[in-house]
């Protein structure tokens, strides 16, 4: 009667890994395509920022965003890590951040945010070499989270929030398992 859903578009680079919790293993297992979105960070990396240039960015919606991804010092440890590989193979930074997202398993294609035709070419090329499984491990490594993203990083907050031994659905059981809240759900 309905299409079976087929794909899911979601915010993935990186960045922002939290795909990877859950879209990611039940896109895997309903076998779902993961077409994901903002692949450079709204152009935090493509190597055109810097510390400084950021400083004084305007409260614009895309600046915005640059401008928040500037006050975390590990977006800049990772921009500094696709700068070095962009560097070792001849590539731009664009193209590094791209080709890892392509990369990772479950992405069928990414959607890109070129505005003019020269972004569009810079942004295709990403498409003409594969980054070795080494350059990949940095890269994950450099941007591995450093906490759980939502529910789970409220999860183990319950205590403070909800209460202590307080009588939640059993549906809701799973996610408190996760981190030991089982005695909660008896």
């Amino acid at each position: 009667m309905f299409s079976p859903f087929i794909g899911l578009q979601t915010r993935y680079n990186l960045l922002n890994r939290s795909l990877e919790y859950d879209l990611l293993p039940s896109c895997a297992e309903l076998d779902i395509g993961i077409i994901p979105w903002g692949v450079v960070a709204e152009g935090f990396l493509t190597g055109k920022h810097t510390r400084e240039s950021t400083a004084n960015l305007k409260s614009e919606s895309r600046s915005h965003k640059v401008a928040n991804h500037s006050k975390v010092e590990k977006n800049w440890k990772i921009l500094d890590e696709v700068i070095a590989v962009s560097k070792e193979i001849d590539r731009s930074p664009v193209q590094i951040a791209t080709n890892w997202v392509l990369q990772k398993p479950g992405i069928t294609s990414s959607l890109i945010g070129a505005r003019t035709v020269s972004q569009l070419e810079e942004n295709l090329k990403s498409l003409e070499f594969k980054l070795t499984p080494e350059q990949m491990k940095r890269l994950d490594d450099v941007s591995q989270p450093d906490d759980f993203p939502f529910p789970y990083s409220f999860t183990d907050q319950f205590d403070k929030y909800i209460g202590k031994n307080i009588q939640m659905p059993n549906k809701f059981a799973s996610i408190a398992k996760i981190y030991n809240y089982g005695s909660l759900y008896n």
